[in-house]
């Protein structure tokens, strides 16, 4: 069964929803038939909201307070979603934080957090969704085409981090694989969100580089990932999907 409807009755847990492309994941998985749990770091009325949005649709929501940093407040996140929902069968790993500065410059203080929020919350949300998940689970990470091509100074942490992603889900689609749970990476170009707007300051060095002219928009993004989380894509595994617009061509 695809699109509408084919995630009736599944769970899923969205780290990093409640704005820009996490935002549409969550709407899009709620439109499917999906329960989702989704976290935010700040701005509770944000996600308050997207909450009640989903719930005034006919949906499930629950919006938690959790920073990706913060291992223990991660795997507490997994849990309960898991326990308010009866379960989990898909972990949307969007989380993510993005530091530029050039090399001489950049800090070990946000090298780190880089690393924990990228990368560690990644492993530390996947192996406790693990324990909840069985047969047909589903593990989808943003990851980004930086991980293919970074064509600015500054940005090298940024694109370690989305690049040890990369081996993180080759690796790990072994462990899971036997017991029928996929993960995957989703990896997006320049999207028009808060965060890289499509008329912000970086839009014009960007647009360049993109085959078909334009910013991609959140929804081309969801969309995708609520197809990886559904039935129709349960051979694919231990994949890196980039979807760009040709940024990396």
């Amino acid at each position: 069964m695809s699109g509408q409807n084919s995630l009736i009755g599944k769970v899923a847990l969205v780290q990093g929803g409640s704005r820009g492309i996490g935002a549409a994941i969550v709407q899009h998985l709620a439109a499917a038939g999906a329960a989702v749990a989704f976290t935010y770091v700040s701005s509770p009325d944000k996600a308050q909201a997207l909450q009640q949005a989903v719930i005034a649709k006919g949906g499930k929501a629950l919006a938690i307070q959790a920073d990706s940093a913060d291992a223990a407040a991660v795997q507490r996140a997994v849990d309960s979603a898991a326990e308010h929902f009866g379960g989990l069968d898909i972990l949307v790993n969007n989380a993510g934080v993005l530091a530029v500065a050039p090399l001489e410059e950049f800090s070990l203080e946000d090298f780190d957090r880089t690393l924990a929020v990228n990368v560690r919350s990644v492993f530390v949300a996947t192996q406790a969704a693990a324990r909840h998940m069985g047969q047909g689970g589903r593990i989808i990470n943003i990851g980004s085409t930086n991980a293919e091509r970074m064509p600015f100074a500054g940005g090298g942490p940024y694109a370690m981090s989305k690049s040890a992603l990369v081996g993180l889900v080759r690796g790990l689609a072994r462990d899971l694989g036997p017991r029928g749970i996929t993960i995957n990476n989703v990896q997006p170009g320049p999207v028009d969100t808060d965060m890289n707007p499509a008329k912000g300051e970086f839009a014009d060095s960007l647009m360049c580089f993109m085959a078909v002219g334009r910013y991609g928009h959140v929804d081309e993004i969801a969309s995708f990932v609520t197809y990886l989380a559904g039935p129709d894509a349960a051979y694919i595994t231990g994949a890196s999907l980039t979807i760009d617009g040709g940024f990396a061509a």
